[in-house]
């Protein structure tokens, strides 16, 4: 039998855990109609902190099925951390990171593990239709997807999430990487192996709101940048080489105009404007290197991606894998 785990980080999602059970309930259904039992599913639920009731109505769930564990994280670490403690503890033969919003639709799941079944290591579900998130969401999305992809030399699949189907060697490539600050999408594309789509619309919430402000997109996005990308770094060589060219050729002009016309007293206009643009130039180029000295700060102390208070349906020293990877952070 092949077991398939749903890797499900929540936060403050008590709303929405009465209809992914329903959804969930009907995938199970599918799955043993279509394969015969042959395919069982469990779901991983990782609790980023919530301050609801999200973790009673998971455990109120797992008290009616072994299929249902939860893994409680002591405090809010993001949804990129808690989406890490869910492929890192899930013990199936595919994993699929999927949101309890049900705007990843738990239905599509069959089709990707049919595929699965025929040999595809990965399978992406891909966006055809976001008519109904809002229109700034939709231009912000496109916009990020065309500059990472300018920037970066890892291409990231426009209109994919974190929802897909990945087989145990992705899964295990996705867990060797031994970086703390994790850009999941990012990690996702970097392990490489050969893609297979499943395309579909994308719906409304089934409940609750985003948690996710238009701030910590726009943190997302410096993280998805600085993580796969020294572009912003090596652009402040050509700037400053520009810069130097545009002033040489400004003092040529004002020594022959000099010879030509004469000394003139100049205006402080001009100087003021120089200064200021030369100073905020300076400024922006220290933002950006302090971002990847951020980056670099952070990984040298290498303190763990998370930190777990209990776990439900699972060993208590956790997986294999996280039991190697714990074992790995008590030696650095």
């Amino acid at each position: 039998m092949k077991r398939v785990t749903l890797a499900v980080p929540v936060y403050n999602e008590e709303e929405a855990i009465g209809p992914f059970r329903a959804a969930i309930e009907e995938l199970r259904d599918e799955l043993a109609r279509r394969f015969e039992g042959g395919v069982r599913l469990d779901v991983l639920f990782v609790n980023d902190g919530s301050s609801d009731s999200t973790v009673e109505r998971i455990l109120s769930w797992r008290e009616d099925t072994t299929d249902v564990a939860l893994i409680d994280l002591t405090r809010n670490f993001g949804k990129e951390a808690a989406l890490t403690a869910a492929l890192i503890e899930a013990e199936g033969d595919a994993v699929v990171p999927i949101d309890v919003d049900l705007q990843d639709p738990p239905a599509l799941i069959a089709d990707m593990v049919e595929l699965w079944l025929n040999g595809a290591e990965l399978v992406l579900a891909r966006r055809t239709d976001r008519s109904e998130d809002s229109l700034a969401k939709r231009s912000t999305a496109r916009w990020f997807y065309r500059l990472h992809n300018s920037l970066a030399k890892i291409q990231l699949p426009e209109n994919v999430g974190d929802f897909r189907l990945m087989d145990r060697s992705v899964v295990d490539a996705v867990n060797a990487l031994p970086e703390n600050r994790r850009f999941m999408k990012g990690i996702f594309a970097w392990v490489g192996f050969t893609p297979v789509f499943v395309d579909y619309k994308r719906p409304v919430r089934s409940a609750g709101k985003s948690s996710f402000s238009f701030w910590k997109l726009w943190l997302l996005a410096i993280e998805s940048i600085t993580s796969f990308s020294a572009v912003p770094l090596i652009m402040w060589t050509y700037i400053g080489l520009m810069i130097s060219m545009l002033s040489l050729a400004y003092a040529c002009f004002i020594v022959a105009r000099t010879f030509v016309f004469g000394v003139d007293v100049p205006g402080y206009a001009s100087l003021l404007t120089g200064i200021l643009f030369l100073g905020g130039i300076q400024i922006l180029g220290i933002g950006v290197l302090g971002e990847y000295v951020s980056s670099i700060y952070s990984e040298v102390k290498r303190r763990p991606t998370y930190l777990v208070r209990t776990r439900h349906g699972l060993s208590p020293e956790g997986s294999e894998t996280a039991k190697t990877m714990n074992s790995k952070q008590r030696t650095r």
